[in-house]
C-alpha cells in the first residue's frame, strides 16, 4: 500500500509539474501575443498623406462606436462626380490607421466611388490603449459597415470592400456577417487570425513559433469568440461577393503561403476567384508603382543627411533630440505631390474594372 500511495503522489507531482509548465508557457505565449499586437498604432505624422495633397478630394469625418462603446474615427472621401458604389478600407497593422491609404481612398473617389475609410481601435484617432488583438480588426470592419448601411448622411449604393495585409484578412472574414457586399480585394492578406502573428514571428522566434500558435489561438477564440473562430475561407463560403487576392512570392511579413496559396488551391477553377500574384513586390509596396523611384531616392536624401549629423543619434542622451531633427528633415524635404502619388495605376484599374463588372 505503501508503494502505490508513493507512486500516486509521485503522478500527482509530475502532472501538477506539466500543468504549472503549460500554464506557464500559455502565459508567456499570450504576454508576447499582447506585447507585439495588442499596442498604440499611430501614424508617423511627418509622413501622413493630406487631404489637400489631393485635388478635389474631400472628407467628411465622422464618429461611431465599436463593440465595447469605444469611438472610431471614419472618414467619408468623394469628388464632384457621379458616385455608383462604396469602397470601404481595411488598413494594415504597424503604420497607424488608415492615413497611409488616403492615396487609395482619393483613386477610387476620383473614379465615381464613395470611399469610406477609418482608424481601427487603438490606432490614431479612434480610442483605445491597444488594438486588442488581430481578431478586432473584423469586429470593427463589422461596425464599420454597419455604420456605413445605417448612416441616412451617406446613399444606399452597391459595397465593395479593400483591405491590405491585417485589413486584407479582416475585408474576408468580415464577409461572415455581410454576405450583401458585392466584391472584395485582397493584398497581402492571410486566412486565420492566429497567422499574422505566427509569420510574423518567425524571423524571431523561429521554428518555435509553431510551438506557441495554438496557445494565441485559444487566447483569441477566449477573448473574441466567433470573431476569432471564423476564417477569411469560411467568409468565401458564406457569400457570392466576387473575390480578388493579390500577394507577392518575397513577402517577408505575411507568406504567401498562409493566404493566397490556399486559396488558390481550392478556388482556382471557381470564377468568382481572380488571382494576381507577383514576384518580387514584399509587403507595403505591393500596390504601388515598382518604377516609381521617389521613396528611394528620399531614403537616399535622408541616409546622407544623417552622415552629416554631428552627434551620435543612436546614444540614449541623444534620442530626443534626434527625434526632433529627423522630424523637422522630413517636414522641410518630403516632397508630398511625389509622396502622395506611388500608386501602380495599371493595377487599381484592374481594381476599379473588378469593382465596376461586380456592381452591374
Amino acid at each position: 500500500m505503501k508503494k502505490k500511495s508513493k507512486k500516486k503522489k509521485i503522478l500527482i507531482i509530475l502532472v501538477t509539474m506539466i500543468v504549472l509548465m503549460v500554464i506557464g508557457w500559455w502565459a508567456l505565449c499570450v504576454k508576447l501575443y499582447n506585447d507585439n499586437i495588442n499596442v498604440r498604432g499611430d501614424s508617423y505624422e511627418p509622413l501622413m498623406l493630406r487631404v489637400e495633397d489631393f485635388e478635389g478630394l474631400k472628407c467628411t469625418e465622422y464618429t461611431f462606436p465599436s463593440d465595447k462603446g469605444q469611438n472610431l474615427a471614419g472618414y467619408l472621401y468623394s469628388h464632384d462626380v457621379d458616385q455608383r458604389g462604396i469602397v470601404i478600407i481595411a488598413h494594415g497593422f504597424g503604420g497607424g490607421g488608415h492615413n497611409s491609404y488616403m492615396d487609395v481612398a482619393n483613386y477610387f473617389a476620383k473614379a465615381g466611388y464613395y470611399v469610406f475609410a477609418y482608424d481601427a481601435t487603438g490606432c490614431d484617432k479612434s480610442e483605445g490603449e491597444g488594438v486588442g488583438g488581430v481578431p478586432q480588426g473584423v469586429v470593427d470592419l463589422d461596425y464599420a459597415i454597419s455604420f456605413v448601411e445605417e448612416n441616412a448622411d451617406i446613399p444606399d449604393l452597391p459595397i465593395v470592400l479593400w483591405g491590405h495585409s491585417w485589413g486584407g484578412y479582416s475585408v474576408c472574414s468580415v464577409l461572415n456577417y455581410h454576405p450583401e457586399v458585392k466584391a472584395v480585394i485582397e493584398c497581402s492578406g492571410f486566412n486565420c487570425s492566429s497567422d499574422m502573428f505566427e509569420s510574423g514571428g518567425k524571423s524571431q522566434a523561429g521554428s518555435i513559433i509553431y510551438a506557441m500558435t495554438p496557445f494565441i489561438r485559444i487566447h483569441e477564440r477566449l477573448k473574441y469568440g466567433k470573431y476569432a473562430a471564423n476564417t477569411a475561407m469560411d467568409g468565401f463560403e458564406a457569400t457570392d461577393a466576387s473575390i480578388m487576392i493579390v500577394h507577392s512570392e518575397d513577402d517577408g511579413v505575411i507568406g504567401i503561403e498562409y493566404g493566397c496559396d490556399k486559396y488558390y488551391e481550392k478556388y482556382r477553377d471557381d470564377s468568382r476567384f481572380t488571382f494576381v500574384r507577383f514576384e518580387d513586390r514584399g509587403h507595403n509596396e505591393i500596390f504601388n508603382d515598382p518604377e516609381n523611384t521617389y521613396k528611394d531616392e528620399f531614403n537616399a536624401e535622408y541616409y546622407s543627411w544623417l552622415e552629416t549629423l554631428d552627434y551620435d543619434y543612436n546614444a540614449e542622451e541623444n534620442l530626443e533630440r534626434f527625434k526632433e531633427d529627423k522630424a523637422e528633415y522630413i517636414t522641410q524635404n518630403l516632397d508630398h505631390a511625389r509622396w502622395s502619388t506611388r500608386l501602380d495605376e495599371d493595377l487599381f484599374e484592374r481594381f476599379l474594372d473588378f469593382y465596376d463588372e461586380a456592381i452591374k
